[in-house]
């Protein structure tokens, strides 16, 4: 029902965005004219709009929306690939559905042009001419006994009254599948047991096999006789005496056609390989599959009367079927029937967002670790971690020691050095802690010493020939190398722990804000710094004053860009090596082939990426609010 409120909510979200969209653009002023940036200011109802669609397709095409308004569709479409699972036999020798000929011309087509293959590799032997005489024969016979498999006045009397047989049990089933009361009344005990089934998705099957309703019923009966009809279509066999007399004689001739000794070694390859081929083929007629064309049109022609009926009892499923389910179909197993397609790879947001909210417990976390959460630390450890150890140092005196009586007696030297080492008595506050919490600082590190060290180097590349010169060749020689070519030898060099993948970052964020400040000093206006000259203004305040905020438009967006870009080197240095952060959860996951936990990160991820932009996007227009007006 949750899911059922929210799909129709987005509906009428995408129908309200639209309408809204126009009267916009209806009242709107008349000088907002194309180009204008201003044009492209606001439009958040467009926003809501395209947040909108995706959820709604995602909710679609997961199959998220039929579960929700269809729930008894699943279950009753089971029973119906059970009835399809039940007639391929039958159907895959007819020209039915996908198939496009029958069985036996298939085999035809196949073993005629095996044997045409083997007639072209016997003139390119070394067989004598005796050989070749017998070889040419033998598969001279084969032909011929192919072709008497598809000629009636070979088929066994039995054959017909089989095949009729069969058919007459196929409209039979047909007749039945029509009646409204067909299978009749429900044993209680199994309807009983099919009702106490977990629902469709509830449980790790992913759906109910057990017959739910009167139609699934119907399906599900019709599926049993109809396994029972297609065992005895499978048992019939093209095996006439006279077939059977030439195919036993056509074996011991290639049985006899025995290795001469004498010939060569690569002689007496080709001759086992050449028999070993014939068998084959001969095993493969010998099989019986082939039929004259004629001998089952009644066979497919009931198959043809059951599809039409099933298909007409399926009533309104197959409208849900094509609609409510896009991009695959319900299969039925052995012992359960499952989603195919997009409603399988595709997890459904219902059943991510529950797995999200389980996994966001602190209590439960992935692998003993929260998603995001708090611990409480003691005010010592930061300390002790912020200040160095050599502060002790430098005050007078030295460390106690301790007397004749064993005790040791603290003085102001041994007081520094335990607060600066941490070892000391203080309240706890809350920190954050968590998977998602060491993905984001790991970012926020790599990203702040890209900018503290790369935006002066930038600056000061666009303002030098000798540090242009200099650097440039360095910047551009690692920058083209994709990150991931670094992550090896870097977490090779640091290890798995923090240090390595905040170094990694750095390397990333470092060249794309060094390219970022250099354009933006070397694209400042030369009228706005001979202006500040001609005023008497010093080159500190020129590039305080204009450098730097004519460069500011350039920093911020390559900030923009390393922050999307440090995000996804991140997610791939955790892959490789790590056991904390958004990246570890999705490749254990990946190795799991959980898929729900996997789409579950990569939706956070997203998230996280879309709250970084849109907080830089603030940021740029508070900070730099002339920028598109000059």
């Amino acid at each position: 029902m949750f899911v059922a409120i929210i799909f129709i909510a987005l509906a009428a979200t995408l129908v309200w965005s639209v309408v809204y969209g126009r009267k916009v653009i209806r009242t709107e002023k008349t000088d907002a004219v194309f180009g204008n940036p201003e044009k492209a200011m606001g439009g958040w109802h467009w926003m809501v709009m395209g947040v909108g669609s995706v959820l709604l397709l995602w909710y679609w095409f997961s199959w998220d929306a039929a579960r929700a308004f269809f729930p008894g569709a699943g279950n009753e479409l089971c029973q119906v690939a059970k009835l399809h699972r039940a007639a391929n036999p039958i159907r895959s020798t007819f020209p039915v559905g996908d198939n496009r000929q029958l069985l036996g011309t298939v085999l035809l087509a196949r073993d005629y042009g095996e044997l045409d293959s083997l007639e072209a590799r016997l003139v390119i032997t070394d067989f004598d001419d005796a050989d070749r005489e017998t070889l040419s024969g033998i598969i001279a016979d084969m032909r011929n006994v192919m072709a008497a498999h598809a000629d009636s006045s070979f088929l066994d009397s039995t054959v017909s009254d089989r095949m009729d047989e069969v058919a007459a049990q196929i409209n039979t089933l047909a007749d039945d599948m029509a009646r409204p009361d067909y299978p009749g009344p429900a044993d209680p005990a199994t309807l009983e047991e099919a009702l106490a089934q977990p629902g469709w998705g509830e449980s790790s099957v992913e759906l109910p096999p057990l017959p739910m309703t009167d139609r699934g019923r119907k399906f599900d009966a019709a599926g049993l006789i109809l396994e029972v009809i297609a065992k005895d279509y499978r048992d019939i066999r093209n095996q006439g005496p006279e077939l059977v007399a030439q195919l036993q004689d056509i074996e011991a001739r290639i049985k006899g056609f025995e290795v001469d000794t004498d010939a060569a070694a690569d002689v007496v390859a080709d001759r086992e390989d050449f028999a070993k081929d014939l068998m084959k083929i001969q095993r493969r007629i010998d099989d019986g599959r082939i039929f004259p064309p004629a001998v089952s049109d009644r066979v497919e022609a009931a198959l043809i009367r059951l599809d039409d009926v099933q298909r007409d009892q399926q009533g309104s499923l197959r409208w849900i079927n094509a609609i409510a389910m896009p991009g695959g179909e319900i299969l039925a197993g052995n012992n359960a029937c499952s989603e195919q397609g997009s409603g399988r790879w595709l997890p459904k947001p219902s059943d991510t967002l529950s797995t999200f909210i389980r996994m966001a417990h602190p209590d439960v976390g992935y692998k003993g670790f929260p998603l995001l959460w708090f611990k409480m630390k003691p005010v010592s450890e930061m300390v002790g971690f912020l200040m160095p150890d050599w502060i002790a140092s430098l005050v007078p005196g030295e460390h106690p020691r301790h007397n004749e009586d064993g005790v040791v007696r603290s003085n102001l030297k041994s007081k520094v050095y335990s607060v600066v080492t941490g070892n000391f008595s203080s309240f706890s506050v809350p920190i954050p802690d968590g998977h998602i919490w060491d993905s984001i600082v790991r970012v926020l590190m790599g990203l702040f010493f890209g900018i503290i060290l790369g935006v002066p180097l930038g600056l000061f590349m666009g303002l030098s020939r000798f540090a242009k010169g200099y650097f440039d060749p360095l910047i551009e020689l690692y920058r083209p190398v994709p990150p991931l070519a670094w992550a090896p030898l870097i977490l090779t060099i640091f290890g798995i722990q923090d240090d390595g993948k905040i170094f990694l970052l750095f390397m990333v964020a470092f060249a794309i804000m060094v390219i970022s400040a250099r354009t933006g000093a070397t694209g400042t206006q030369l009228s706005k710094i001979h202006a500040a000259h001609s005023l008497g203004a010093s080159n500190h305040q020129i590039l305080r004053q204009v450098i730097l905020p004519n460069s500011l438009p350039e920093i911020l967006t390559g900030i923009r860009i390393s922050i999307g870009v440090c995000w996804g080197t991140l997610v791939a240095a955790e892959m490789l090596a790590g056991t904390t952060g958004i990246g570890f959860v999705e490749n254990v996951a990946r190795k799991q082939s959980d898929y729900e936990i996997i789409w579950m990160t990569i939706i956070v991820m997203g998230v996280l990426g879309l709250i970084f932009d849109m907080l830089m996007r603030w940021v740029i227009i508070k900070s730099i609010p002339w920028r598109g007006k000059g």
